[in-house]
């Protein structure tokens, strides 16, 4: 009986994530939604030659979609193809998850944030999530928290 071999562990599935979507949002929900690409998008993807920090989500008539995704070309792009690099993507999403956003969005006010691309069983998926803006001072009270954090693990580490 032959073993099936493991894909390595030390291959990561994630492609571009978004660490300032954790600093300045409270995120609540986290939604998985899918992405409408083109072929040398994709093989830019495969290459990590992607770009999340600067995007943002929003829904037009009934559909998400993402703005703002920076995507090199690669230099073998196909010559009959005009790459655009900020092209607006649209969300693959279910329509009862778009239900409930549409509903969080425009009755209370939430923002959709990508916070992560990743590979999942071959295809692109982007990890979104519901929403609200941190003001200065809730930044400030997290560093702190943070700093006390440390402070805390290195006086235990001391004694």
């Amino acid at each position: 009986m032959k073993s099936k071999k493991k894909p390595s562990e030390s291959t990561s599935n994630t492609i571009a994530l978004n660490r300032k979507a954790r600093h300045d949002y409270f995120l609540e929900d986290r939604y998985e939604a899918g992405l409408v690409l083109e072929g040398w998008e994709v093989k830019s993807l495969r290459a990590g030659r992607v770009q999340i920090n600067e995007s943002y989500c929003l829904l037009k008539e009934g559909e998400a979609w993402l703005f703002g995704a920076h995507i090199t070309p690669l230099n073998t792009a196909s010559t009959h193809i005009h790459p655009d690099n900020l092209r607006t993507r649209k969300l693959l999403l279910h329509a009862e998850e778009l239900r409930k956003l549409i509903g969080a969005v425009e009755r209370k006010g939430y923002s959709l944030i990508p916070l992560a691309l990743y590979w999942k069983r071959g295809r692109a998926k982007l990890e979104i999530a519901l929403a609200k803006g941190k003001h200065k001072y809730d930044k400030r009270a997290d560093e702190k928290e943070k700093e006390w954090n440390r402070q805390k693990e290195r006086l235990l580490k001391i004694h």
